[in-house]
C-alpha cells in the first residue's frame, strides 16, 4: 500500500466490520485476524473439527463457516452435563478489498487458517482537464 494522507483511515475502515464480527463470536470461539499486503488470515480454533466436517463458502463479500466436531464419551462414561457445542455456524463480513471466492484454508489439529487474498489497489489515474 502506498503511504499517503488517506492510507491509515482507509485501512481501519476496511477491516472494521470483520473485526467487530470476530469480537462478537461466542466466548467459546477463539479467533485471530492477521493482515499483510497481499492477503488476510483468519485463524479460528475449531477443536475436534476436521476438513471433512467443516464447510466454508464465500458469497457477496461474506464468508460462512460451518463446522461439526466429533465428541464421544470415553468408554464407561456418560454425559451428565454437556456444554461444549457440537456445531459452529459463523458468518463473517469481508473487507471491501478481499476476494472471498479465491480464498483457501487449512485445518490442522483443530486450528482453521483461512487465507483471503486482497485485490490489488487501483493505480493512480491522471484525469485530463479540458479547456472550456
Amino acid at each position: 500500500m502506498t503511504a499517503g494522507f488517506f492510507a491509515p483511515a482507509t485501512l481501519v475502515g476496511d477491516m472494521s466490520a470483520l473485526r467487530e464480527a470476530l469480537r462478537e463470536l461466542p466466548e467459546a470461539v477463539f479467533a485471530d485476524l492477521l493482515d499483510r499486503d497481499e492477503e488476510y488470515l483468519v485463524v479460528i480454533d475449531l477443536p475436534g473439527a476436521t476438513g471433512e466436517t467443516t464447510d466454508i463458502t464465500a458469497e457477496d463479500s461474506r464468508v460462512r463457516i460451518e463446522a461439526r466436531r466429533e465428541k464421544d464419551a470415553p468408554q464407561g462414561f456418560e454425559y451428565l452435563r454437556e456444554d461444549r457445542p457440537l456445531f459452529l455456524d459463523l458468518e463473517l463480513p469481508l473487507p471491501p478489498d478481499a476476494i472471498g471466492e479465491e480464498s483457501h484454508a487449512t485445518l490442522e489439529q483443530g486450528v482453521l487458517e483461512l487465507y483471503v487474498p486482497r485485490r490489488e489497489p487501483a493505480g493512480e489515474t491522471t484525469i485530463p482537464i479540458e479547456d472550456a
